[in-house]
């Protein structure tokens, strides 16, 4: 069954859209078959449970750490990580920025905006986002790339409230391109959009989704 959701799932996305695989709590084996019907990205949002997985399974595996990431676990998954999805403090890109330097690597990140109406829920505010982006410790940093955007709606079935947050994050990207990255090829990525919304997300601008349970079944 996982391969055939995974390959409906595939065939049904446009060819610019990237498909992450939420794979966090589900046992080695699960991804092992992933893997063979041709995944690739496999997302996970605790450290050491992505550092334990990243030991034990293929090295071509691109790891997107989705979690909200703490700084002291950081030095776990620096140079293991294909993309951080959860960039949502500055005390968080100055860690990754200090970790990054001491194994003299570019990390990739997405600026994760608090677009849902759960407190619960983290990230920048658009106020927050600026005054970060014009600071000093961000425009002297040389190893932390932010390559686009990451956001996540409230859990609702109110399709219309799902959609205006979508559309939020989209505009907050395009407003970040054209005034902050306009010469920055990397800035492309805007990932929104799980298993009960992806393809809303897809509608509003996406061209990353993360979906697990759709893939993998119910936890």
């Amino acid at each position: 069954m996982l391969a055939e959701n995974l390959q409906q799932i595939k065939n049904s996305l446009p060819n610019q859209v990237c498909l992450v695989a939420v794979s966090k709590t589900k046992p080695v084996s699960a991804l092992q078959d992933a893997y063979k019907a041709g995944q690739r990205h496999f997302g996970e949002n605790k450290a050491q449970e992505m550092a334990d997985k990243f030991e034990v399974l293929p090295r071509d595996i691109h790891w997107h750490f989705i979690g909200h990431l703490q700084t002291n676990k950081v030095k776990q998954i620096i140079d293991k990580t294909y993309l951080i999805h959860s960039m949502d403090r500055p005390s968080l890109f100055d860690e990754l920025e200090k970790q990054a330097t001491k194994i003299s690597r570019t990390v990739d990140v997405l600026l994760q905006f608090h677009i849902a109406e759960e407190e619960s829920k983290h990230g920048f505010s658009w106020d927050e986002a600026q005054e970060f982006l014009n600071s000093l410790a961000y425009l002297a940093a040389q190893r932390v790339r932010i390559v686009g955007v990451m956001g996540m709606a409230t859990f609702t079935e109110n399709q219309k409230q799902i959609e205006k947050e979508f559309t939020t994050l989209k505009q907050y990207f395009d407003t970040l391109k054209a005034r902050y990255f306009s010469q920055t090829d990397a800035f492309q990525i805007i990932s929104m959009g799980m298993s009960g919304d992806y393809n809303l997300a897809i509608a509003c601008g996406s061209n990353m989704i993360r979906v697990g349970s759709a893939i993998f079944g119910e936890r």
